[in-house]
């Protein structure tokens, strides 16, 4: 079983460049995305914020960690914004949670032509289910642990420290 929690942000189709973009719902639900693909794993879905990642603190994140405890699965992927998803990567992987824990998000608006959403959502369900128990981010091909990856805000990607 891997547990799916959703905190907003640009993979699920939310715009926070818009007016009032913080009371969005979200346009794109993830579990549209395993519907297209035809999944056959076990998985469940728990929607536990709806922000810009900018916009997340540091009681979002023990929220975040308090979801994750309370979840009896070892497997979870954190679905995240990529402004602060770095920070939040930190914050879980200093709490040594025992949990496979993957954070990935996307560079293009879901709703978009051309998004990543899709890609890196399907790479982080197949990383998670091969990794062991620590806290990583997965995107745009390429698994990052926790205390080695930074958001370059040059190139947009993410990278080793």
């Amino acid at each position: 079983m891997i547990h799916i929690i959703t905190t907003g942000g640009t993979i699920e189709g939310l715009d926070y460049s818009e007016k009032n973009s913080q009371n969005q719902e979200s346009k794109i639900s993830i579990e549209n995305f395993f519907r297209s693909a035809n999944v056959s794993f076990s998985y469940t879905i728990e929607s536990v914020l709806n922000k810009d990642s900018r916009s997340i603190t540091d009681e979002d994140r023990q929220l975040l960690v308090d979801k994750i405890k309370a979840t009896s699965a070892e497997k979870i992927v954190l679905t995240h914004g990529t402004f602060t998803m770095e920070d939040t990567a930190k914050y879980i992987g200093n709490l040594n949670l025992n949990k496979t824990i993957v954070l990935v998000g996307s560079f293009v608006l879901g709703t978009s032509n051309g998004t990543d959403a899709p890609f890196n959502l399907g790479y982080a369900i197949c990383s998670v289910q091969f990794l062991k128990a620590d806290v990583y981010v997965a995107m745009n091909g390429t698994i990052f642990h926790w205390k080695n990856v930074t958001k370059n805000l040059e190139t947009n990607k993410f990278e080793q420290r």
